[in-house]
């Protein structure tokens, strides 16, 4: 990913040209012949407002301008992203758990065990089956070729998007309805879909629906799930009382 205007995301060399320190010019597109680039002389916390707002061009500043394949260690940023991101669903899985066991002052075995393995599905099958989705209609849906390269750069826009996760730290000081997830993931839906606009150059309607798409697929397999390991738990203690019965009984003959 190579430099990009902000304003139409045409391809530049370079951003600006510094004649010393602190004094740079900033270079025009020759597509729009606007400035390419004029968060460079803007603080981040503009910034963050307008990708709060869902500006596209804060976003083409934030993936191709900032985050740039040939100046960073991509690899290691892309790994450390994902990392972040799965500690990030991790404890919004572990939030939603405890509001909803606030009631049982202990926990069982066997309920934390099913916890475990519920928030394991959660966090990594379903994020993977999220992301098989999400390739599967960008590939088939946007028309858009996939070479490793881009499946990469994808990626990283994807992560980068999910930063409303952040918005999580605050639940550790303060206390707040489990309604808040829905508006978090909200946010993170509506922004992948801006920051899948701004790399892929596709209408806005074709993201939004390749993205709920992915987070419908993920929300309807991790139900699933969850509803056939009740089963299996449910199935385990009828086996249980069974067994208990039977040794009652051997036990007064």
């Amino acid at each position: 990913m190579g430099y990009r205007c902000i304003q139409c995301g045409f391809p530049i060399k370079t951003l600006y040209l510094q004649y010393s320190p602190g004094n740079i010019r900033l270079m025009k597109c020759e597509n729009c012949k606007a400035v390419a680039d004029e968060y460079i002389e803007c603080e981040i916390t503009i910034i963050i407002i307008d990708l709060i707002l869902h500006k596209p061009k804060a976003y083409r500043h934030l993936l191709y301008n900032v985050i740039n394949q040939e100046t960073l260690k991509f690899q290691g940023l892309l790994w450390k992203l994902a990392a972040i991101f799965l500690l990030f669903d991790a404890y919004r899985y572990l939030i939603l758990e405890s509001s909803k066991s606030k009631s049982s002052s202990s926990m069982s075995y066997s309920s934390l065990v099913s916890m475990c393995c519920k928030m394991m599905m959660d966090v990594f099958f379903g994020n993977f089956i999220f992301l098989l989705t999400f390739f599967f209609m960008v590939k088939i849906f946007l028309h858009i070729s996939l070479s490793v390269s881009r499946c990469n750069g994808i990626l990283l826009g994807l992560l980068i998007s999910c930063y409303f996760k952040i918005f999580l730290i605050a639940m550790m000081v303060w206390e707040f309805p489990s309604s808040v997830m829905f508006i978090i993931e909200l946010f993170c839906l509506s922004s992948n879909a801006v920051a899948l606009k701004v790399m892929t150059e596709s209408s806005m309607s074709q993201c939004v629906w390749t993205c709920f798409s992915a987070y419908a697929i993920k929300f309807v397999f991790i139900q699933a799930h969850e509803l056939m390991l009740l089963w299996k738990f449910m199935q385990a203690g009828s086996l249980f009382n069974v067994y208990d019965v039977y040794a009652a009984s051997m036990r007064m003959l």
